[in-house]
Order: structure tokens, then C-alpha cells, then sequence
């Protein structure tokens, strides 16, 4: 195993070591800042090209609105500038101006970020017009927005703290704090990087690397500090973020501290930890509805508007690659739409295809090539089960058939195995599960039964095991099973959901399902997320907010099953 000595990861034989984080506020810390007086490098004004990017850590989970992480310029006169800003609900806005005498831009550019634990934030512009201007969050695009020119102004640029005000001081630590103008660093998802950053061509700030100098600029900047880091004072964080090479072993993803402090390292493939965007579109919100909805997966919360699907519908089904989302609508006049989006993107939907056979309240699962659609009911109940390719577009294919004609069955799937669960025939609910091999088409097998006959569980998994959440039974059941996709059996109880909860939908990351949206008991719509950790058992706790309630909606996800 690797040695974890701590010389060997605080710089003494460790390749790609790194230095330190500087700790702005929290605890007893509450006013510190770094500044650096008025200068041109440090003014983004009309450069198409630039990046921020910083390590940050949320010290303690209580932040004010408008709390200043970086930026330079006042908010008086013609001086205001750039900043980047966390906000009383924990997440992080980006404000410019164009005209220096008040903000003409103002976005989010995270989702609610959970405090005490590492994130990587980078702020991005590549060019101009629409979609020039991004956030990446873990490496994950997050926002998209169209540029603009920040005026200049001789203020000084502040970390921590609002220079040009000498108020608004951070809780936060923050790490690796580079700005590069003249380079687009990122233009698409990204891994985040596990080293220390270096002053590559065109850096014109490289600071927050040495816990023991806060003072110290890669690029030969003068920083002085105010409040508790002025005349030279240093204050040590309680942890490191991850970087670090030890005896040639990565570590990479989030480091989280136990309950003694004590730093505990993540394991896994670096590319498989933090990421996920979950969609969720349309359903009945109690109209017919086509909002598209997404929230980061690792870190829950509030949903953001994604964009519009091409209709109203009052049910909605999707699949997904790790790229690409298709959704397939129900309502009149268009029974049988399939649209897609791109999930790293926002926007609306754009026409895929058809259905062979137009049905509402369909079962869905797919892997990274194919998805597939399966049961529902337009008039009368059907087996029918058509696939697509994803990466492409066009109409529906038959597949085969599920064991009887049915509607409202719940679909998890690995990279080769897709599991279709529970529904409603005329007069009964069922339990049976029905099993598919992805890569090939024909009709279903058994694979056993849920512990609850119930329609509409909502279904989701990872690479090895189907969970299936709650579901209708004559009035919803908090009921939530799982099984491991690649040995048939029938399903064990997994835990229970924070109310009977019916017509939801799942999907998950690499390590969280999370379920959208439905009803708890009827007729009550809800707009509540819940979560659970898959590999585990348990209750499901509520993790955030779609943006409207509803029911019937699609969820999708671009690394759910096999995909990550």
C-alpha cells in the first residue's frame, strides 16, 4: 500500500505534492482577506478568453448573500467589476458588468454545495455570443451563458473578502486560486485536477497554494492580508484538498473528515467520483406540463430550469447515454414524440423520432447504447417493447414483448441486463419482475418479484444493483426494494421512503439514486427529491426541490447502471 507518511504527501519525496489552502473565516476567523492593489492583469474587460479557477471549501454550513470569494472593482460610482459571490443558500453566483455603474450580469453557477468537503469550481469564457460563458462545478458543466465585456475599474482585487467595500468577509478555505486571461482552460466536462496547479502561459494569479505563506503569488504579485491574516498572520486549514501523488498513487475525488477530524481518503477510479447531472421533464404539474428540470447529483438541491420540451404532455419517459437524453412524451396530438437534449448542455428538446406504438406510462432502462421502452397504455394495455439507439436519431424498433400487456412498470438496467418491475393489468396490481438482454431483442423471462405488487415504482441503479422506490398500490406505498441485477431472484427490502410516495421517477450516479417528484397519498402533488446510497440499505432522506411539483415525469441521468 502507499506510503502515507506525512512528509511524503506535505512534500518531502511525494511527486506533485502540493502546499496548503488558506482559511478566510469561520470559527474565531470570521474577517480575514488577501488583497492586491489596482492592476491591469487582473482586468478581464473585453478578453474573449479567460478562466478562474480555485478549490473551495464552505467552512461550517451557516453563509451570508454576497459573501465575496474573489473579485476586484466597488459597488459605487463607475468601479464595479467582477466577483464571484457564495450566497445565504450555499451556492455561488458570478456578477459583471458591462457598464461599471451597476450589475448587468448576474447568474448562479453551482448548485447548493455541501459545506465541509472540497469542490472544484472553474469560471470559463471561450468566445462569444450565446453559450460563451461557463461554470463547471467538479468538472461538470454546470451553467452556460452568453459573455460579456467587464469594464475596469482601479480598485483592487480582493480574496476572501470585498476589497472595494472592506466588508462582506467569506467563511470559507479556498485553494489553487488561478486565473489564466487569454485561455479558455476548460471548453468541456473535465476531470479536475488532482495536482497542484503551476503559472501555465498566460496565469496572471496563481496564490492560495502555502498554508504557511498565504502571502505567497506565482506570478510576482504583491498580496497583503486585512483582518485576521494582516500583519503576516497565518492561518492553517484543517485539512488539504486532494491533490497528491504518493509513491504513484492517485488520490482523487472528494476528501471528507471524520467526526475526530481526521482525513479520509476516497477510493475508485477518479473520473467515476462527483459526477452526475439528473434530469427531470414533464408530467402533470396538475397541467400538462414540459419543463425540464437538472440538479447535480452529488451535492442535491434546488433544480435549475435546463429548458422546454417540444410539447405539454401529461406523462413522460426517458433514456440516457452519458451524453445524451431522449425523452418520449404522451398527450395529444403527439402520442408517440421522441425528442433528445444534450445532458452536459441546457436548451430545449429537439425532435429524435417516433414510437412504433404510442403509449403513456411506459417503463424505461438503457445502457450506454440503447434504450428501451416498454408496456403502457393508450386505449387499451400493451407488451409491447420497442428500443432506440441513442447516439442517433430516428424512429423506434420493435424489441420484443414483456411477459403480459401492462402499464406502468419500473426499469433499472447494468451495461448488459435491463429489469422491468411491478405495474397494473385490468383489476390487479403486479409484482413480477421481467429481465432483458440489452444487446439483443426478444421477448422478457422471469426474474422473480418485488416484496409489494405496486405501478409505477420508480426505478434506478448502478453498475450492480436495481433499486425500486415506492410506487401506487390504491394510495402510494413508501415501500423501496432492491435487487442485484445480474442474479434473478426476487427482490429484498431495501428500506422505506420519507412518505408513501407514488408516480416518481429514479436516476442515479455511480454511487446515489435519487427520485423525483409524484404524489404522497392522493391527489397532493409534491416536488420533493429523495436519496438513498445504493450499495447500502436504509431510509431515503429528502435531498432538494424539483422546480414545480408534478407527476409522471421522466428522469434521466448521464451515469446511471453501467455508465460510470
Amino acid at each position: 500500500m502507499a506510503n502515507l507518511r506525512t512528509n511524503n504527501l506535505s512534500g518531502e519525496q511525494g511527486q506533485n505534492a502540493y502546499r496548503g489552502s488558506v482559511v478566510f473565516g469561520g470559527g474565531d476567523n470570521s474577517s480575514a482577506g488577501l488583497t492586491i492593489a489596482d492592476n491591469s492583469d487582473l482586468e478581464l474587460g473585453s478578453e474573449t478568453n479567460w478562466t478562474i479557477e480555485f478549490w473551495l471549501w464552505l467552512n461550517g454550513p451557516v453563509h451570508g448573500d454576497y459573501d465575496v470569494i474573489l473579485g476586484k472593482g466597488s459597488a459605487t460610482g463607475n468601479n464595479y467589476e467582477y466577483f464571484v459571490e457564495v450566497m445565504s443558500d450555499n451556492t455561488l453566483d458570478f456578477f459583471s458588468t458591462s457598464t461599471g455603474s451597476a450589475w448587468t450580469f448576474q447568474q448562479q453557477i453551482s448548485p447548493v454545495l455541501s459545506h465541509d468537503s472540497w469542490h472544484h469550481v472553474a469560471v470559463v469564457r471561450n468566445g462569444s455570443g450565446s453559450n460563451s460563458l461557463k461554470s463547471y462545478i467538479n468538472g461538470q458543466e454546470y451553467g452556460s451563458f452568453t459573455a460579456e465585456s467587464i469594464h475596469t475599474s482601479a480598485y483592487p482585487f480582493g480574496i476572501g473578502y470585498f476589497a472595494g467595500g472592506n466588508n462582506l468577509y467569506s467563511k470559507v478555505t479556498v485553494s489553487n486560486l488561478r486565473i489564466v486571461k487569454g485561455t479558455s482552460v476548460y471548453t468541456a466536462a473535465f476531470t479536475p485536477p488532482f495536482t497542484e496547479l503551476k503559472a501555465i502561459p498566460n496565469t496572471v494569479l496563481l496564490c492560495c497554494q502555502d498554508s504557511d505563506n498565504p502571502f505567497k503569488e506565482e506570478t510576482g504579485k504583491t498580496i497583503t492580508g486585512v483582518g485576521h491574516l494582516a500583519n503576516g498572520a497565518v492561518i492553517h486549514p484543517r485539512n488539504n484538498p486532494p491533490y497528491g501523488v504518493d509513491a504513484g498513487n492517485t488520490f482523487g475525488g472528494p476528501i471528507q473528515q471524520s467526526t475526530q477530524g481526521y482525513m479520509c481518503f476516497p477510493t475508485g477510479r477518479t473520473e467515476e467520483r462527483g459526477r452526475g447531472r439528473g434530469l427531470h421533464a414533464g408530467g402533470e404539474a396538475p397541467s400538462h406540463s414540459n419543463i425540464i428540470d437538472y440538479i447535480q447529483i452529488q451535492s442535491g438541491g434546488t433544480a435549475i430550469d435546463f429548458g422546454d420540451l417540444i410539447t405539454l404532455c401529461n406523462s413522460c419517459d426517458g433514456v440516457s447515454s452519458n451524453t445524451r437524453a431522449v425523452f418520449c412524451t404522451f398527450d395529444s396530438p403527439n402520442f408517440n414524440l421522441m425528442e433528445f437534449v444534450t445532458i452536459s448542455t441546457t436548451g430545449n428538446g429537439t425532435d429524435f423520432g417516433d414510437q412504433t406504438v404510442a403509449t403513456g406510462q411506459e417503463g424505461t432502462l438503457s445502457n450506454q447504447t440503447r434504450g428501451l421502452f416498454a408496456g403502457g397504455y393508450r386505449l387499451i394495455f400493451y407488451s409491447t417493447v420497442e428500443f432506440i439507439t441513442i447516439a442517433t436519431i430516428g424512429n423506434g424498433t420493435d424489441f420484443g414483448d414483456l411477459r403480459e400487456a401492462i402499464v406502468g412498470v419500473g426499469g433499472a438496467a447494468d451495461t448488459t441486463r435491463g429489469l422491468f418491475a411491478g405495474g397494473v393489468v385490468p383489476g390487479a396490481y403486479r409484482g413480477n419482475i421481467d429481465q432483458f438482454t440489452i444487446a439483443t431483442t426478444g421477448n422478457a423471462t422471469d426474474f422473480g418479484d418485488l416484496t409489494v405488487a405496486r405501478r409505477n415504482p420508480a426505478g434506478t441503479s448502478d453498475s450492480t444493483r436495481g433499486v425500486f422506490f415506492g410506487g401506487n398500490d390504491s394510495g402510494g406505498t413508501n415501500v423501496i426494494d432492491f435487487v442485484t441485477i445480474q442474479s434473478a431472484g426476487n427482490a429484498t427490502d431495501f428500506g422505506d421512503s420519507t412518505s408513501n410516495q407514488a408516480d416518481a421517477s429514479g436516476s442515479s450516479d455511480s454511487i446515489r439514486g435519487v427520485f423525483s417528484a409524484g404524489y404522497y397519498g392522493a391527489p397532493a402533488l409534491t416536488n420533493v427529491i429523495e436519496k438513498v446510497i445504493i450499495q447500502t440499505t436504509g431510509n431515503s432522506v429528502d435531498y432538494g426541490d424539483l422546480s414545480v411539483s408534478r407527476i409522471q415525469g421522466g428522469s434521466v441521468s448521464d451515469s446511471h447502471g453501467g455508465l460510470s
